[in-house]
């Protein structure tokens, strides 16, 4: 599949869904443009769009917390990344592991 082929929301933007490639640990999400998906396929390196500072940024640049990219896969829709990565240290900028070590939400059914 091509990144032209891939399906962004209005503001050009795809979800990227971050999990470790041996483990399936899920560690993160984050959100890509076209030209994000090409230098994280490029670089093997993970590369998001910053929705709040409205730039770049690679994961692990400032904080050591490189994501190693092994394999992009696309959902059905077109519309959702799947991120396999070699995560090396936190993927969250809380320091955990996983952004989803911070609470549940309790199902009842």
């Amino acid at each position: 599949m091509s990144i032209d082929e891939l399906t962004f929301d209005a503001a050009g933007l795809i979800p990227a869904v971050v999990q470790q490639h041996d483990t399936r640990e899920v560690l993160m999400v984050g959100w890509m443009d076209a030209e994000a998906v090409r230098r994280t396929a490029a670089t093997g390196r993970s590369t998001f769009w910053s929705r709040s500072r409205q730039e770049y940024w690679v994961k692990g640049e400032t904080s050591g917390h490189r994501q190693h990219v092994k394999e992009i896969l696309v959902d059905c829709d077109a519309d959702t990344l799947l991120v396999l990565v070699d995560q090396e240290g936190p993927a969250c900028h809380t320091g955990t592991r996983s952004c989803f070590e911070h609470g549940t939400i309790e199902v009842s059914a």
